[in-house]
């Protein structure tokens, strides 16, 4: 569960301010600055602290509804960015990787190994590639220290970004209106933007060496990050006439230039070279390996888990490029675009682009035409995941449940422990289906709480529990989930009326008071600092629940549900 330990909330405000500090930066120098890894810098903060900033940054990106949940797409952006971490010089420190909800283009690090790539950014590019090229560069950051050297060069001015900062939650939160965060920020960071120009030239060309290195070390082509950035620089010379208001914020925030992409290209190209005299292919020995290997659960070839290529043939990123576009977007209006482009363009007709369409169908409440669109897939990649999710997802929300609960229950056989599928199972087997089909869901999505900072899966878990008769855990889910969500006070408030219930037993006293204890000094300090949040609007205490109801997004449970 994730509210064990005790959390400092001031560290909220300089999770932002760094966050801030990170999406503003600019670059101007020439020379490079090799890493002074014995700076003060690394005496600011400890690595706890750092990734209790980062953690903080994160559940408040979701109460401004920043953050696209997605379980598969998590797996998805974060396998991908352990493969690159595990080439990088820090395997071993603490990252976590998500999508933000933006379709501007651009990607930003944040204390404690949180790098965040927007949505915008991840459809634009073609290949997995040029995704990990952008990633390797944010990895470079925190391995360089850059973000604590951004810190202490700007500790003058932090006091006011932390206020500016501060505004935009508020007004972001508070009044619910997304521009007015965006806003009240940008006016902030003009103030710091001359002295962030100056001080980080040296570290993007620092991250992009770097960056360069962690690619080629994990396997990906070491030119994919200039080719990238290159392309985005073309694409502003042809259609923006110079004008900065057209140029992607991910060249406003790491300013490329020729003599920049050209030290890119020649540091590439020299790698190039050295991976072509690597052995194609896996060189894992089966034999080998498990004599010298713990057994990995539910994996009968562990070598196989070094192969890249997606199940069926297909191109894993192309279908996730195009499930981020579906997740991040309106997905009616996606729906006319796929089926015009498919009729119109040539060359759009593609498993991915296919794939795409689907999902907008599905989104779009239109099941049944959905099937008929991933029925051609799976015939041709019968064993694509991803494919047989989608279709187990069509047909359930066509109405065929029976059908769709038998393929999820087959899914789930291969890959218990994939949290896509048996969150979509467990989702299933609760609506409209019985005490015991509730139950079972319960069970299957449990031992994923540990260590998850899903809000997704602990509403699912609230709502399978609730359906199964075990009101207490559903009450100490919707709490977890709301606390993840950037709502503490909700959090609070649900734990207080469920420690009420005069039916409680020792251990889930203990468990509800423990969570209360953890939360406790973070409410008290937000009270304290008069942060005014969408659930303490007043910034003082906490409004009471209307109609004894308690909401988070789209959910809401009665009062009822958890004191009894």
């Amino acid at each position: 569960m994730p509210m064990t330990k005790r959390f400092v909330p001031t560290r909220l405000l300089v999770a932002l301010l760094c966050a801030g500090l990170t999406m503003g930066s600019q670059a101007q120098d020439h020379d490079v600055r090799l890493p002074d890894l014995g700076s003060s810098a690394n005496a600011l903060i400890s690595p706890q602290e750092a990734k209790d900033y980062g953690a903080a940054m994160l559940r408040q990106m979701r109460a401004l509804d920043m953050v696209l949940d997605d379980p598969m797409l998590d797996d998805y952006i974060n396998d991908l960015g352990y493969r690159l971490v595990s080439g990088s010089e820090k395997p071993k420190d603490h990252f976590s990787f998500f999508i933000a909800k933006d379709n501007i283009i651009n990607a930003f690090a944040a204390p404690g190994g949180y790098i965040a790539v927007n949505s915008g950014l991840i459809v634009l590019t073609n290949s997995e590639s040029e995704l990990a090229g952008v990633i390797a560069h944010e990895i470079g950051h925190i391995t360089q220290n850059h973000l604590e050297r951004a810190f202490e060069a700007s500790k003058k001015d932090t006091p006011l970004m932390a206020l500016v900062l501060l505004g935009a939650i508020a007004a972001g939160a508070g009044a619910g209106a997304g521009d007015a965060a965006g806003a009240v920020l940008m006016g902030g960071q003009g103030l710091l933007m001359q002295r962030q120009i100056n001080f980080t030239r040296k570290d993007e060309i620092e991250a992009d060496r770097a960056g360069i290195q962690t690619l080629s070390n994990a396997g990906y082509d070491p030119n994919a990050m200039a080719s990238f950035f290159a392309r985005m620089e073309d694409t502003l010379r042809v259609g923006s006439g110079g004008d900065l208001g057209d140029t992607p914020a991910l060249l406003q925030d790491h300013p490329v230039t020729l003599d920049r992409i050209s030290d890119a290209k020649s540091r590439a190209g020299a790698l190039a070279a050295r991976q072509k005299q690597r052995p194609s292919g896996s060189t894992l020995d089966k034999t080998q390996w498990e004599k010298s290997t713990a057994p990995i659960a539910f994996v009968k070839d562990a070598t196989a888990l070094a192969s890249r290529d997606g199940k069926g043939g297909l191109d894993t990123f192309l279908l996730m490029r195009e499930r981020v576009r579906v997740l991040s977007q309106d997905a009616g209006q996606l729906a006319t675009y796929y089926a015009t482009s498919l009729q119109n363009q040539h060359g759009f007709d593609t498993p991915s682009n296919r794939y795409g369409y689907a999902l907008a169908l599905v989104r779009s409440n239109r099941g049944a035409k959905a099937i008929d669109e991933l029925q051609p897939l799976l015939t041709a990649h019968p064993d694509s995941q991803v494919l047989r999710l989608a279709m187990a997802d069509a047909k359930l929300q066509a109405g065929r449940r029976a059908e769709a609960l038998a393929m999820y229950a087959d899914l789930n056989q291969q890959s218990p422990r994939n949290r896509a599928i048996a969150l979509g199972y467990a989702k299933a087997l609760t609506e409209g289906g019985t005490q015991d089909d509730a139950r079972q869901a319960g069970a299957m999505l449990m031992p994923m709480l540990d260590n998850n900072d899903e809000p997704e899966l602990y509403r699912a878990f609230a709502q399978a529990s609730d359906k199964a008769g075990d009101t207490v855990r559903a009450g100490e889910a919707y709490a977890d989930a709301s606390y993840l969500s950037g709502r503490p006070f909700d959090a609070m408030e649900q734990l207080k009326r469920l420690l009420q219930r005069p039916d409680l037993d020792y251990y889930a006293r203990a468990r509800i008071q423990a969570r209360i204890n953890d939360l406790t000094p973070l409410v008290m300090e937000l009270r304290k600092r008069k942060v005014q949040t969408d659930d303490n609007p007043d910034g003082r205490s906490q409004q009471p629940l209307q109609n004894g109801a308690n909401c988070q997004g789209r959910l809401c449970f009665s009062a009822r549900e958890t004191v009894r």
